[in-house]
This record gives C-alpha cells, structure tokens and sequence, in this order.
C-alpha cells in the first residue's frame, strides 16, 4: 500500500517543477503562477489563516494546495482555495479530497466562507461534491460557508 503525507510547505520543493510540468501537460498554468508568485515574493501563504499544503506519494510530491485570504473579497473574513492541483497519475486516491478537508479545516478558525475560482467540469464536480455551491462573481465560482469555530 502506497503512503500518503500531507506536509505544511515552507519552500518551493525540488519536486514542484515537476508537478508544474504535469499542470502544464494538462494545460493549466496556476502551478506556474505559484511558483512564479512564490519567488517573486508576491505569494508566500504567510498571511493570518493562509497556507500551502503539499501531498506527497511515496515521498514523491503528486498534489498540492493552499489558502488564503481573499483577494476579491471585501471582508476578512473569507478565505481562498487556491492553486489545488494533484498529478493525474496520483488521482483516485482521494488525495485531492484529504487536502481539501484539511485546508478547510485550517480555514476554520479564520474564516467564515471559502471561495474557489475552477473554470472545469471535473472542478466543478470536485466542489460541489464537498459541499460547496456555484456562485456567480467574477472572481469565484464556488463557495463554502463554514462555521467559526
């Protein structure tokens, strides 16, 4: 049976490029962007109730995650999924949804709603399994409503 460890990330991982090049098979850039914001200082999930989790299969990052404040919110009080991406190779092993229970449970003390922007069906489907529903705003396509704990 294979091991799966979800470890807080503190830097940009060896295998992060290696993830990036998985996205960017896929055609999506964010694990592009992360990088990019993470290097440039733009990004670091260092604000109060951020985060970046990072998954790992057998000591092989295959999944990554982080949140944040929101950008595009005008209150405090709500918080962003963002860059959730695992390798298609590690999906099936509800990786993606175990960074998801915990990000939003890191989320829980800090905010009181949870937005996702995902432009996917699969993201959609993804969301909307774990509770969250559609919005509509430019900026987000989903939302959760937690309670403060």
């Amino acid at each position: 049976m294979s091991k799966i460890d979800i470890e807080p990330l503190q830097d940009l991982s060896p295998g992060m490029f290696a993830l990036e090049q998985a996205a960017q098979a896929e055609g999506f850039r964010f694990i592009s962007r992360l990088i990019s914001e993470w290097q440039s200082g733009v990004q670091r999930f260092d604000a109060p109730g951020a985060c970046l989790l990072a998954a790992y299969l057998d000591g092989k990052l295959v999944a990554v995650g982080g949140l944040t404040p929101d950008p595009y919110a005008h209150e405090a009080d709500i918080g962003r999924i963002r860059r959730l991406y695992v390798t298609p190779t590690a999906r099936g092993r509800q990786i993606g949804q175990t960074l998801l229970q915990r990000l939003l449970a890191h989320a829980g003390p800090h905010f009181s709603l949870v937005r996702v922007l995902t432009d996917t069906t699969a993201g959609d489907v993804f969301y909307l399994r774990y509770g969250f529903q559609r919005i509509k705003d430019p900026h987000a396509s989903h939302a959760l409503r937690l309670s403060l704990s």
